[in-house]
């Protein structure tokens, strides 16, 4: 499969920033998120996508999580949230996810676009 340059890369420079988060907790980790930098497309403002889904996790020793007990298995419902993060805001989106986020360990994840 070729691919077709004669599109403009508009996605260069930016990564898309995905994270997992309880519903209770979008609207302050997208605020926050947004407050840093993140979710602009164009001359559009406070752009994310998100669907939901279930989380699993296991907490080990020392572990204290916001939801369940450490020593089992959890499943949660979440919900995934995308936005886009200029490659520049990067640090200063992450710190304020983590700032806003209720978890002990965040889940999120960083790509790359062309």
């Amino acid at each position: 499969m070729s691919c077709d340059r004669s599109f403009p890369l508009t996605g260069a420079g930016n990564v898309k920033l995905v994270w997992f988060v309880p519903r209770e907790a979008l609207d302050a980790t997208r605020e926050a998120v947004f407050g840093a930098g993140a979710g602009h497309i164009g001359a559009y403002e406070r752009c994310s996508w998100y669907t939901d889904g279930t989380g699993t996790f296991f907490g080990g020793e020392g572990t204290d999580p916001s939801v369940g007990q450490a020593g089992r298995e959890e499943r949660v419902m979440e919900l995934r949230v995308e936005t886009v993060v200029p490659r520049a805001s990067v640090d200063a989106v992450v710190a304020a996810l983590r700032q806003a986020h209720p978890y002990e360990e965040v889940a999120f994840d960083l790509y790359p676009l062309l």
